[in-house]
Protein backbone atom coordinates (compact mmCIF):
# COMPACT_ATOMS: atom_id res chain seq x y z
CA UNK A 1 0.00 0.00 0.00
CA UNK A 2 1.68 3.54 -1.52
CA UNK A 3 2.18 6.18 1.82
CA UNK A 4 0.29 9.01 1.78
CA UNK A 5 2.04 12.02 1.33
CA UNK A 6 0.29 15.30 1.69
CA UNK A 7 2.03 18.96 0.25
CA UNK A 8 1.58 21.49 1.72
CA UNK A 9 2.04 24.87 -0.29
CA UNK A 10 1.28 28.43 -1.42
CA UNK A 11 0.21 29.32 2.40
CA UNK A 12 0.09 33.01 3.61
CA UNK A 13 3.59 34.48 3.43
CA UNK A 14 5.15 37.09 0.67
CA UNK A 15 6.79 34.09 -0.40
CA UNK A 16 3.61 32.12 -1.47
CA UNK A 17 4.23 31.59 -5.49
CA UNK A 18 7.62 30.29 -4.67
CA UNK A 19 5.89 27.68 -2.39
CA UNK A 20 3.43 26.86 -4.98
CA UNK A 21 6.49 26.37 -7.41
CA UNK A 22 8.14 24.19 -4.99
CA UNK A 23 4.94 22.09 -4.02
CA UNK A 24 4.21 21.03 -7.82
CA UNK A 25 8.07 20.30 -8.37
CA UNK A 26 7.82 17.80 -5.71
CA UNK A 27 4.28 16.44 -6.99
CA UNK A 28 5.49 15.75 -10.55
CA UNK A 29 8.76 13.89 -9.28
CA UNK A 30 6.96 11.61 -6.94
CA UNK A 31 3.21 11.47 -7.47
CA UNK A 32 3.61 8.12 -9.18
CA UNK A 33 5.43 6.37 -6.03
CA UNK A 34 3.02 7.68 -3.41
CA UNK A 35 -0.38 8.82 -3.01
CA UNK A 36 -0.24 12.18 -3.32
CA UNK A 37 -2.27 15.15 -2.46
CA UNK A 38 -1.90 18.73 -2.63
CA UNK A 39 -3.59 21.41 -0.02
CA UNK A 40 -3.27 25.20 0.55
CA UNK A 41 -3.46 25.55 4.19
CA UNK A 42 -5.55 28.84 3.66
CA UNK A 43 -8.31 26.72 2.04
CA UNK A 44 -10.14 23.74 4.54
CA UNK A 45 -6.31 22.96 6.23
CA UNK A 46 -7.65 20.87 8.78
CA UNK A 47 -10.67 19.48 6.88
CA UNK A 48 -7.96 17.81 4.29
CA UNK A 49 -5.78 16.54 7.10
CA UNK A 50 -8.40 14.32 9.07
CA UNK A 51 -9.82 13.43 5.22
CA UNK A 52 -6.51 12.17 4.20
CA UNK A 53 -4.57 11.00 7.07
CA UNK A 54 -1.65 11.53 5.54
CA UNK A 55 1.21 9.32 6.66
CA UNK A 56 4.19 12.55 6.16
CA UNK A 57 3.72 15.76 5.30
CA UNK A 58 5.67 17.41 3.28
CA UNK A 59 6.06 20.74 4.01
CA UNK A 60 6.53 23.11 1.04
CA UNK A 61 5.66 26.27 2.65
CA UNK A 62 8.30 29.08 2.74
CA UNK A 63 8.29 32.25 4.97
CA UNK A 64 6.18 33.37 7.83
CA UNK A 65 3.47 30.67 8.84
CA UNK A 66 5.56 28.20 6.96
CA UNK A 67 8.62 28.12 8.40
CA UNK A 68 8.81 29.56 11.45
CA UNK A 69 7.40 27.12 13.79
CA UNK A 70 4.09 28.16 13.25
CA UNK A 71 2.87 25.21 11.01
CA UNK A 72 5.19 23.13 12.56
CA UNK A 73 3.21 23.34 15.91
CA UNK A 74 -0.03 22.66 14.48
CA UNK A 75 1.34 19.59 12.79
CA UNK A 76 2.73 18.72 16.06
CA UNK A 77 -0.35 18.98 17.72
CA UNK A 78 -2.02 16.62 15.01
CA UNK A 79 0.58 14.16 15.75
CA UNK A 80 1.67 13.91 11.78
CA UNK A 81 5.29 13.22 10.54
CA UNK A 82 6.50 16.19 8.56
CA UNK A 83 9.71 17.23 6.40
CA UNK A 84 12.05 19.49 7.28
CA UNK A 85 13.07 21.05 11.20
CA UNK A 86 10.76 21.21 14.47
CA UNK A 87 9.09 24.28 15.77
CA UNK A 88 12.48 25.69 18.16
CA UNK A 89 14.45 25.23 15.72
CA UNK A 90 12.27 26.76 12.82
CA UNK A 91 11.58 29.51 15.30
CA UNK A 92 15.29 30.26 15.91
CA UNK A 93 16.15 29.73 12.23
CA UNK A 94 13.62 32.44 10.93
CA UNK A 95 14.31 34.75 13.81
CA UNK A 96 17.67 36.48 11.93
CA UNK A 97 18.35 38.57 15.46
CA UNK A 98 18.00 35.30 17.93
CA UNK A 99 20.40 33.57 15.69
CA UNK A 100 22.67 35.44 15.10
CA UNK A 101 23.05 35.88 18.71
CA UNK A 102 23.48 31.96 18.82
CA UNK A 103 26.17 32.19 16.21
CA UNK A 104 27.85 34.96 17.84
CA UNK A 105 27.82 33.18 21.05
CA UNK A 106 29.53 29.93 19.57
CA UNK A 107 32.25 31.80 17.62
CA UNK A 108 30.52 31.48 13.82
CA UNK A 109 31.55 34.99 11.94
CA UNK A 110 28.15 37.00 11.22
CA UNK A 111 28.72 40.22 10.36
CA UNK A 112 27.78 43.06 12.82
CA UNK A 113 24.31 44.19 13.70
CA UNK A 114 21.73 46.06 15.33
CA UNK A 115 17.78 45.65 15.46
CA UNK A 116 15.60 48.93 15.29
CA UNK A 117 12.15 49.53 15.87
CA UNK A 118 10.47 51.11 12.14
CA UNK A 119 9.10 53.87 13.30
CA UNK A 120 10.62 56.45 11.30
CA UNK A 121 9.81 59.33 13.75
CA UNK A 122 12.08 57.74 16.22
CA UNK A 123 14.66 56.24 14.60
CA UNK A 124 17.86 57.37 16.05
CA UNK A 125 20.10 57.49 12.33
CA UNK A 126 23.31 59.10 14.22
CA UNK A 127 23.23 56.18 16.45
CA UNK A 128 23.06 53.91 13.76
CA UNK A 129 25.87 55.86 11.77
CA UNK A 130 28.13 55.36 15.06
CA UNK A 131 27.72 51.86 15.36
CA UNK A 132 27.77 50.85 11.58
CA UNK A 133 29.61 52.58 8.73
CA UNK A 134 27.77 52.66 5.08
CA UNK A 135 27.48 50.64 3.34
CA UNK A 136 24.77 48.90 5.09
CA UNK A 137 22.02 46.04 4.40
CA UNK A 138 18.26 46.42 6.08
CA UNK A 139 15.70 43.20 6.29
CA UNK A 140 12.75 42.16 7.97
CA UNK A 141 14.07 40.06 11.11
CA UNK A 142 11.76 37.02 9.98
CA UNK A 143 11.09 36.75 6.08
CA UNK A 144 12.56 34.65 3.54
CA UNK A 145 13.72 34.50 0.09
CA UNK A 146 15.51 37.80 0.20
CA UNK A 147 12.50 39.48 0.53
CA UNK A 148 12.73 43.00 1.20
CA UNK A 149 16.48 43.28 1.62
CA UNK A 150 18.40 46.61 0.51
CA UNK A 151 21.62 47.60 0.27
CA UNK A 152 21.68 51.28 1.83
CA UNK A 153 25.00 53.49 0.82
CA UNK A 154 24.29 56.65 2.38
CA UNK A 155 21.57 58.01 5.12
CA UNK A 156 18.74 59.41 2.07
CA UNK A 157 18.59 56.00 0.86
CA UNK A 158 18.19 54.13 4.58
CA UNK A 159 15.50 56.43 4.88
CA UNK A 160 13.92 56.07 1.56
CA UNK A 161 14.56 51.92 2.05
CA UNK A 162 12.80 51.82 5.59
CA UNK A 163 9.81 53.78 4.17
CA UNK A 164 9.55 51.23 1.55
CA UNK A 165 9.56 48.53 4.77
CA UNK A 166 6.76 49.96 6.50
CA UNK A 167 4.89 46.74 7.21
CA UNK A 168 7.80 45.35 9.38
CA UNK A 169 8.04 46.49 13.13
CA UNK A 170 11.09 45.13 13.61
CA UNK A 171 14.00 45.49 11.03
CA UNK A 172 17.66 44.41 11.20
CA UNK A 173 20.21 46.13 10.32
CA UNK A 174 23.70 44.43 9.40
CA UNK A 175 26.57 45.74 8.36
CA UNK A 176 27.44 44.84 4.31
CA UNK A 177 30.01 42.45 3.73
CA UNK A 178 31.31 42.87 -0.12
CA UNK A 179 33.07 39.35 -1.60
CA UNK A 180 31.74 36.47 -3.11
CA UNK A 181 28.27 34.91 -2.19
CA UNK A 182 28.54 31.03 -1.13
CA UNK A 183 26.02 28.83 -0.01
CA UNK A 184 26.57 25.22 1.68
CA UNK A 185 23.20 22.40 1.78
CA UNK A 186 23.18 20.03 4.90
CA UNK A 187 21.20 17.06 4.25
CA UNK A 188 20.68 15.19 7.57
CA UNK A 189 23.99 15.80 9.65
CA UNK A 190 26.05 15.11 6.76
CA UNK A 191 27.48 18.40 4.29
CA UNK A 192 25.99 17.46 0.92
CA UNK A 193 27.84 20.32 -0.54
CA UNK A 194 28.91 24.40 -1.47
CA UNK A 195 27.74 26.44 -4.38
CA UNK A 196 28.82 29.79 -5.06
CA UNK A 197 26.58 32.51 -7.19
CA UNK A 198 27.26 35.53 -9.12
CA UNK A 199 24.44 37.49 -9.85
CA UNK A 200 24.78 39.81 -12.52
CA UNK A 201 22.42 42.18 -9.83
CA UNK A 202 24.36 44.02 -7.02
CA UNK A 203 23.30 40.59 -4.28
CA UNK A 204 21.38 37.27 -4.56
CA UNK A 205 18.14 39.38 -3.83
CA UNK A 206 14.73 37.63 -4.58
CA UNK A 207 14.65 38.60 -8.00
CA UNK A 208 18.02 36.76 -8.76
CA UNK A 209 17.07 33.80 -6.79
CA UNK A 210 13.47 33.36 -9.12
CA UNK A 211 13.55 34.96 -12.27
CA UNK A 212 15.44 32.90 -14.33
CA UNK A 213 16.29 36.09 -16.77
CA UNK A 214 18.60 37.07 -14.07
CA UNK A 215 21.11 34.83 -15.20
CA UNK A 216 22.95 34.85 -11.84
CA UNK A 217 25.95 31.88 -12.57
CA UNK A 218 25.78 28.89 -10.53
CA UNK A 219 29.43 27.21 -9.87
CA UNK A 220 30.11 23.86 -8.66
CA UNK A 221 32.60 22.87 -7.38
CA UNK A 222 33.97 25.95 -5.59
CA UNK A 223 36.83 27.95 -6.83
CA UNK A 224 38.56 28.36 -2.93
CA UNK A 225 41.05 25.80 -1.48
CA UNK A 226 40.93 22.89 0.03
CA UNK A 227 41.05 24.61 3.45
CA UNK A 228 38.59 26.60 2.81
CA UNK A 229 36.14 24.48 1.63
CA UNK A 230 36.27 22.33 4.63
CA UNK A 231 35.84 25.26 6.41
CA UNK A 232 32.86 26.21 5.17
CA UNK A 233 31.36 23.09 4.83
CA UNK A 234 32.28 22.82 8.87
CA UNK A 235 30.72 25.59 9.88
CA UNK A 236 27.40 25.08 8.10
CA UNK A 237 26.92 22.03 9.36
CA UNK A 238 28.12 23.25 13.45
CA UNK A 239 25.40 25.89 12.66
CA UNK A 240 22.75 23.10 11.72
CA UNK A 241 23.73 20.90 14.44
CA UNK A 242 23.36 24.32 17.06
CA UNK A 243 19.87 24.97 15.87
CA UNK A 244 19.33 21.44 16.22
CA UNK A 245 17.75 21.60 12.86
CA UNK A 246 16.58 18.33 10.82
CA UNK A 247 16.10 17.42 7.32
CA UNK A 248 17.71 19.70 4.59
CA UNK A 249 18.78 22.80 5.57
CA UNK A 250 20.81 25.46 3.26
CA UNK A 251 23.62 28.12 5.16
CA UNK A 252 24.17 31.29 3.17
CA UNK A 253 27.79 32.92 4.14
CA UNK A 254 29.49 35.75 1.95
CA UNK A 255 33.40 34.97 1.60
CA UNK A 256 35.50 38.47 2.04
CA UNK A 257 39.67 39.08 3.04
CA UNK A 258 39.50 35.02 3.57
CA UNK A 259 36.65 35.53 6.41
CA UNK A 260 33.47 33.23 6.05
CA UNK A 261 30.63 35.41 6.73
CA UNK A 262 27.35 33.26 7.84
CA UNK A 263 24.02 35.52 7.30
CA UNK A 264 21.44 32.96 8.07
CA UNK A 265 20.56 29.44 7.60
CA UNK A 266 17.14 28.24 5.97
CA UNK A 267 15.46 25.42 7.26
CA UNK A 268 13.24 25.36 4.53
CA UNK A 269 15.19 25.54 1.12
CA UNK A 270 13.18 26.28 -2.19
CA UNK A 271 12.41 23.35 -4.31
CA UNK A 272 12.09 24.87 -7.75
CA UNK A 273 13.79 24.43 -11.02
CA UNK A 274 16.49 27.29 -9.82
CA UNK A 275 16.87 26.39 -6.72
CA UNK A 276 20.17 25.41 -5.19
CA UNK A 277 19.84 22.18 -2.62
CA UNK A 278 18.63 20.19 -5.85
CA UNK A 279 21.50 21.49 -7.80
CA UNK A 280 23.88 20.84 -5.21
CA UNK A 281 22.61 16.91 -4.49
CA UNK A 282 22.29 16.57 -8.51
CA UNK A 283 26.24 17.45 -8.44
CA UNK A 284 26.93 14.75 -5.75
CA UNK A 285 25.11 12.15 -7.72
CA UNK A 286 21.24 12.71 -6.31
CA UNK A 287 18.54 13.12 -8.84
CA UNK A 288 15.03 15.58 -7.52
CA UNK A 289 13.34 12.76 -7.23
CA UNK A 290 15.81 11.18 -4.66
CA UNK A 291 15.99 14.10 -3.13
CA UNK A 292 12.46 14.33 -2.39
CA UNK A 293 11.95 10.21 -1.44
CA UNK A 294 14.96 10.91 1.09
CA UNK A 295 13.72 14.34 3.12
CA UNK A 296 9.68 11.71 3.27
CA UNK A 297 11.64 8.65 4.55
CA UNK A 298 13.62 10.69 6.78
CA UNK A 299 10.41 12.64 8.09
CA UNK A 300 8.91 9.02 8.41
CA UNK A 301 11.70 8.04 11.11
CA UNK A 302 10.76 11.19 13.58
CA UNK A 303 9.67 10.28 17.19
Amino acid sequence: MKKKILILGGGYSKERSISLKSSKAIIKSINKLYKVKFCDPCIDFLKTVKSFKPDVIFNALHGRFGEDGYIQTILETLGIKYTHSGVISSMLAMDKEISKKIFIKNKILTPKYMKIKNDLKHINFKRIESYLNYPLVIKPINEGSSLDVYICKNKSSLSYNLKRMKSYNDILIEKFIPGREIQVAIMGNKILGAIELRPKREFYDYKAKYNSNAKTKHLIPVNISKKNHKKVNEIALKAHKLLKCRGITRSDFRFYENKFYLLEINTQPGMTDLSLVPEVAAYRGIDFRSLIIWMIEDASKKR
